[in-house]
């Protein structure tokens, strides 16, 4: 995801809602775009329908997370809050998991087709069993975790890393703040990109006794595997 790193950083730095809004909407419009192009495929897109519910739900789901994600600093700025403490748990502290909750939300909203139609599921040879619907929200739900754990984990432990580094008097010059802080979100999303995506295999694995009663009835096999997309 070569453009995330950008995005990441443009909109971790916004102090307004409404440029907040704006960087949310394309951040989340470049990761539902990467979530439609890299799912598991079997549902088609050759009907107009399918295709039209895909679109519609992720336009709805780019809009609903880049409202979110905006909610925060909204609420500041509306109520003029003073407090430091409630600005450390508005700017600081909240945007973290709400990102990663908005990100799992586009990814269970766009690939909302796999649950309604199922995956494929395919024997240890590769051939492919049946579709299964079972397989499909398991895929999703994987996916959708992977991605809140990275989205989260790099917005929030830069702000941990930061406060530790200023605590500590590293950074002295607050001109160097700026280039630090792009330094310390570009090393933890290079780290959390090959970690999000190894917490679940590629090629998943469900057991016999967790897929549909008829796709059992047609094999003998114990153990089926599905792409599970990115």
């Amino acid at each position: 995801m070569p453009v995330t790193l950008p995005l990441v950083i443009v909109s971790s730095v916004q102090r307004h809602a409404r440029h907040s809004f704006f960087w949310q909407f394309v951040f989340h419009t470049y990761t539902t775009a990467f979530t439609l192009v890299n799912g598991n495929g079997t549902p088609k897109a050759e009907d107009y329908s399918l295709q039209q519910k895909q679109l519609l739900l992720g336009l709805g789901a780019i809009s609903y997370s880049a409202c979110v994600g905006a909610l925060p600093l909204a609420f500041m700025n509306r109520y003029v809050l003073k407090n430091s403490l409630m600005q450390l748990v508005v700017r600081k502290l909240l945007p973290a998991p709400l990102l990663g909750l908005t990100s799992a939300f586009t990814v269970a909203m766009v690939r909302s087709p796999e649950f309604d139609n199922g995956i494929e599921v395919m024997d240890r040879n590769g051939n492919v069993i049946g579709v299964s619907k079972k397989a499909g929200e398991k895929a999703v739900m994987e996916t959708a975790l992977s991605r809140a754990v990275l989205f989260g984990t790099t917005f929030f432990l830069p702000e941990v890393l930061m406060y530790c580094l200023q605590r500590a008097r590293f950074v002295k010059s607050p001109r160097a703040l700026g280039p630090v802080r792009m330094f310390v979100i570009m090393s933890v999303l290079a780290g959390m990109l090959p970690v999000s995506f190894s917490m679940f295999p590629q090629c998943g694995e469900i057991k016999r006794a967790d897929l549909e009663p008829e796709i059992l009835s047609s094999t003998e096999e114990t153990e089926f595997f599905y792409n599970r997309g990115i």
